[in-house]
């Protein structure tokens, strides 16, 4: 349980690290992929780009 805890934090991390460069590709403005602000900050939730980049590394891993 704690492995796939510090998995799922690492991907996180090298996901908002990729953002910017993403975001030149189309990720983060996908219909699903809520921005939003409160209190001051910026708020992200990409639950399009997540699922679309899942099933894009889901198939990589069934190819190799």
């Amino acid at each position: 349980m704690l492995r796939w805890l510090i998995i799922v934090f690492l991907i996180l991390v090298i996901f908002s690290g990729l953002q910017p460069w993403l975001r030149k590709l189309g990720f983060g403005r996908l219909p699903g992929d809520f921005r939003f602000r409160l209190f001051g900050r910026e708020f992200f939730i990409p639950i399009t780009s997540t699922l679309l980049l899942s099933m894009m590394a889901a198939g990589i891993a069934r190819w190799v």
